[in-house]
C-alpha cells in the first residue's frame, strides 16, 4: 500500500510533461476533480495538481525535445547524488543530474537498463505528495519491463527494493516493497511487456484510484481521452483500466477491492 510515511526507495512524487499543459489541467480537471497551482515565475511553468488543496502530483508543459508526454514517478533517497552514482555503475543512465530546486530538495531523473526514465526525490521543505491511495490519487504502480529478474536487481541496488512472488489463477505477479518493510507495504508491480506492438518500449504505469473505473472510463473518453485497455476485474485487485491523456501519456485507474476479512 502506498502512503506518505516516505521511506527509502518508496514512491515519493509523482508529475506529468506534457505538449499542452492547459489541456491536461482540463482533460485531469475533469477527470479526478484536480486543480493546478502555478509553483510560480521562477518554476519554468511548473505547477501543484491539487484536491482540496492537498498536492497529487506536479506537472509541466514541454517540448518535443524532451521526449513524449509521460507520467513520471519520483522515488525517496536520502542522497541523490549517491543514487545517481548507483545508477552508473549499475549500467543505467543519469538522464538530469541531481539539483537542488530551490531549498526544496533534489532531484535527479534517471533510466534503469531498459532505458526506461525515473525520478529521485531527497526531501527539503518539501516531503513528497500530500496524498496517496485515496480517490484520485496515486495508489498503485507497474513497471512494464522485458526482463523481470534484471528490473529487480537493478532497482534492488539503487534503492533496495525487495520482490515477492503473488500467486493468481493463471500465474503469479512480481510484487514490490521498500527494504526491510512488510508485504502490507507493497507498491508496485514487475509486468513482462505484452506481446503487443503498440507496447514494445518498456516503461512505468502509475495507477489512480476512482471511486467507479466504468464512469471514470467514460468520462475520460468525454474528456478526449484514449482507452487502451477497457475495464476488466482483477482477482482480489479491483476493477482496472488503462487509458491515455490526450497528448499520449499512460496511465490506469482502479476501483481498488475491499479488503478481505
Amino acid at each position: 500500500m502506498l502512503t506518505t510515511r516516505f521511506v527509502h526507495g518508496a514512491p515519493i512524487w509523482i508529475d506529468v510533461s506534457t505538449s499542452d499543459i492547459d489541456g491536461a489541467i482540463h482533460f485531469y480537471g475533469g477527470l479526478f476533480g484536480w486543480q493546478f497551482r502555478s509553483a510560480g515565475p521562477e518554476a519554468g511553468g511548473y505547477g501543484f495538481f491539487q484536491l482540496d488543496g492537498r498536492t497529487v502530483a506536479g506537472g509541466m508543459q514541454t517540448s518535443g525535445e524532451q521526449g513524449p508526454p509521460s507520467w513520471t514517478v519520483y522515488f525517496h533517497s536520502p542522497d541523490a547524488q549517491a543514487t545517481a552514482e548507483s545508477a552508473r555503475q549499475a549500467h543505467g543512465r543519469v538522464l538530469v543530474e541531481p539539483t537542488d530546486v530551490m531549498g526544496e530538495g533534489h532531484m535527479a531523473i534517471l533510466s534503469d537498463q531498459q532505458s526506461v526514465p525515473f525520478g529521485i526525490w531527497q526531501p527539503g521543505r518539501t516531503k513528497g505528495v500530500d496524498m496517496m491511495n485515496e480517490s484520485g490519487a496515486l495508489c498503485w504502480l507497474e513497471l512494464y519491463t522485458p526482463d523481470i529478474a534484471a528490473a529487480a536487481g537493478y532497482y534492488n541496488k539503487l534503492l533496495g527494493w525487495e520482490t515477492s512472488a503473488v500467486n493468481f489463477p493463471g500465474g503469479s505477479y512480481t510484487c514490490v516493497n521498500p527494504a526491510g518493510e512488510d508485504e502490507d507495504t507493497m507498491f508496485a508491480g514487475l509486468v513482462p511487456l505484452p506481446d503487443d506492438p503498440s507496447e514494445d518500449t518498456a516503461y512505468w504505469l502509475p495507477y489512480f484510484e476512482v471511486a467507479d473505473t466504468d464512469a471514470a472510463v467514460g468520462r475520460a473518453r468525454e474528456l478526449g481521452g484514449t482507452v487502451r485497455v477497457e475495464p476488466r476485474d482483477v482477482s482480489d485487485a479491483g476493477r482496472v483500466a488503462k487509458l491515455s491523456d490526450p497528448y499520449g501519456a499512460r496511465f490506469a485507474v482502479i476501483r481498488s477491492a475491499a479488503p478481505q476479512s
